[in-house]
């Protein structure tokens, strides 16, 4: 049931992304263009996003599990180090440069267009190379691609 659910819930998202606009880079370059032609669609899906979640995740959150699986699975650090803002600089950074997030980027595959293959490869080995560097050299025999989880989420 799990990878069924897990399908639906993707190809939901997936489809969100496409019908918002989110999959093509000048919507995001748009919004990023404050002096210039701005675009506001990436805010209204934000704004829509964080509206949803604001209002449904406290009730959700009073279930003893969620409705498909055993349990909620939450983050457990709370602290603002180096790491977390170095990471979402690198990620804005990205993202401001390519117009690419990594969902939109993933749903984009299906068009074949070069830069989303060159953005989902360069992604890929950052994920890669993020792993062994966390990982630090006595581990790095067992760093794999079925572990990039552990650095995504």
């Amino acid at each position: 049931m799990s990878l069924v659910s897990a399908f639906v819930f993707g190809a939901v998202f997936g489809v969100g992304l496409g019908l918002a606009g989110m999959t093509q880079p000048a919507r995001i370059i748009g919004f990023l263009d404050v002096a210039g032609q701005w675009d506001p669609t990436l805010a209204v899906v934000m704004g829509s996003a964080v509206a949803v979640t604001a209002t449904l995740f406290p009730a959700i959150l009073k279930r003893r599990a969620p409705v498909v699986g055993d349990r909620f699975v939450l983050p457990e650090k709370r602290a603002i180090d180096v790491r977390l803002v170095g990471g979402a600089g690198l990620f804005g950074i990205g993202w401001g440069l390519s117009g690419y997030c990594p969902g939109p980027a993933m749903v984009s595959l299906v068009t074949g267009a070069p830069p989303v293959l060159v953005f989902v490869a360069c992604m890929a080995i950052g994920l890669y190379l993020g792993e062994l560097l966390l990982r630090g050299p006595a581990t790095q025999e067992h760093a794999g691609a079925a572990d990039v989880e552990d650095v995504c989420g």
